[in-house]
């Protein structure tokens, strides 16, 4: 289980190891390496998910390891309060930002001519605090829409139990 503490309250997910193994272990050396600590929920879209994982709260990109294969095969459905590794129009690009869905969202999944995104884990409890996430006032910051206006910080996020 992993726990991470926000400006917003707390929540805690799980991961999928045996169904989604690459994206799995990613995740879990960001959380060890202390990486998520001080990233923000940088796109946040009512109806439909928050991102975060990858952005400071001014809005800088963090440096992040190699990208990892997309395991969007592994038959699990972007449904609400799942988690999915976020990625570019590349299939094999995610690196530490992720998000979660905050409705069942089946256009995501994979299927023939949409390849889609890979669910790795669950918010177990503390899902009141990601809709709660989801209610904050958002705009353009640069050139990113659906910023919160108030940064949404992780303040940490480790393994526990």
């Amino acid at each position: 289980m992993i726990e991470f503490k926000t400006s917003q309250g707390t929540f805690s997910i799980e991961l999928f190891s045996t169904e989604a193994p690459i994206s799995s272990k990613n995740f879990a050396a960001y959380v060890d390496a202390g990486f998520f600590d001080g990233v923000i929920f940088h796109r946040v879209i009512p109806g439909f998910m928050i991102q975060g994982g990858g952005f400071t709260a001014d809005m800088n990109q963090k440096k992040t390891e190699a990208p990892i294969k997309n395991e969007a095969t592994n038959g699990l459905k972007n449904k609400r309060g799942t988690l999915s590794m976020a990625r570019t129009n590349d299939i094999d690009s995610a690196t530490s930002q992720f998000f979660i869905n905050l409705v069942d969202n089946e256009f995501l999944d994979h299927k023939p001519g949409n390849y889609g995104y890979a669910v790795f884990g669950q918010v177990v409890s503390g899902m009141e605090v990601i809709d709660a996430i989801a209610k904050v006032k958002t705009g353009n910051y640069g050139h990113h829409a659906d910023v919160p206006v108030e940064a949404v910080i992780i303040e940490s996020a480790k393994t526990v139990g």
